[in-house]
């Protein structure tokens, strides 16, 4: 080994993604980087190759990045054929580079589905996912002072499994892994945290209706249970939710019809 060599540097050929526009055909395009350390994340490594790309006086690569610490859902890549990476329940800012090899080759590309048009490049427009909690995901509150917080009792269970389906950080990536481009997953998620709880009672039936039916108007395809969603899901959502969301439409498609 030479003076000064890093042993934690690698060197690594990338086949990028690059699409101008939703209409633009797109193509991959190959990028190598010769010092990547393994205590990178993987946007820190693709910052390393904007920065070339920029010094070589070349279009840097767009791609989806805000928290970066697994929080805000916007990191949406596909790595080597894996929603968020090969490693389960993390997003894509929180996947280092020290589980890649030295020499290893990396596809990046967007998450891909009718209802997420790519923008550019890495970048995809999930903007239908706002759509379908605006259609519904909210609850009636009275004005005037805040209600004890023992006021409504809640059991133990139900408190945790509505805790469970709001850590849905609406990434994307249960649809982006679904054979269906299904958004099952995310609608159960929204519905499930309001439908466990007291406070989400007012509008249970309504809400459930507007949310499936914009769901299916954005053009996500339907579920046919490969579960897919729940093994790329970076905060491991259960697709037991999925099953919650088909007994309230179906409650709410009977208490509609009985009206």
């Amino acid at each position: 080994m030479s003076a000064g060599h890093d042993s934690s540097s690698m060197k690594l050929t990338l086949h990028v993604w690059r699409q101008k526009g939703p209409d633009d055909e797109g193509r991959f395009e190959i990028h190598r980087l010769n010092d990547v350390s393994q205590d990178m994340s993987f946007l820190e490594m693709l910052d390393v190759l904007n920065e070339q790309l920029t010094n070589e006086g070349r279009e840097p690569v767009v791609f989806d990045h805000d928290c970066r610490e697994g929080i805000c859902g916007m990191c949406s890549l596909v790595i080597n054929g894996q929603v968020h990476g090969p490693v389960p329940e993390i997003t894509t800012c929180q996947l280092h580079m020290r589980k890649f090899n030295d020499g290893d080759t990396i596809y990046i590309e967007p998450f891909r589905a009718k209802a997420f048009p790519i923008i550019r490049d890495l970048a995809t427009d999930r903007t239908a996912f706002d759509r379908i909690i605006q259609s519904g995901g909210f609850v009636s509150v009275n004005t005037g002072n805040a209600p004890d917080a023992n006021a409504l009792l809640v059991s133990k269970q139900n408190a945790d499994e509505a805790m469970d389906a709001a850590a849905c950080i609406g990434c994307g990536g249960c649809v982006a892994a679904c054979p269906n481009a299904a958004a099952m997953l995310f609608t159960s998620a929204k519905v499930s945290q309001l439908a466990l709880l007291p406070q989400g009672a007012p509008e249970r039936d309504a809400r459930v209706l507007a949310m499936v039916g914009q769901m299916d108007a954005e053009g996500f395809g339907n579920c046919t249970n490969e579960s897919e969603c729940q093994a790329a899901c970076p905060k491991g959502i259960s697709v037991t939710n999925i099953a919650r969301l088909n007994r309230e439409y179906l409650r709410a498609s009977l208490v509609g019809k009985s009206q």
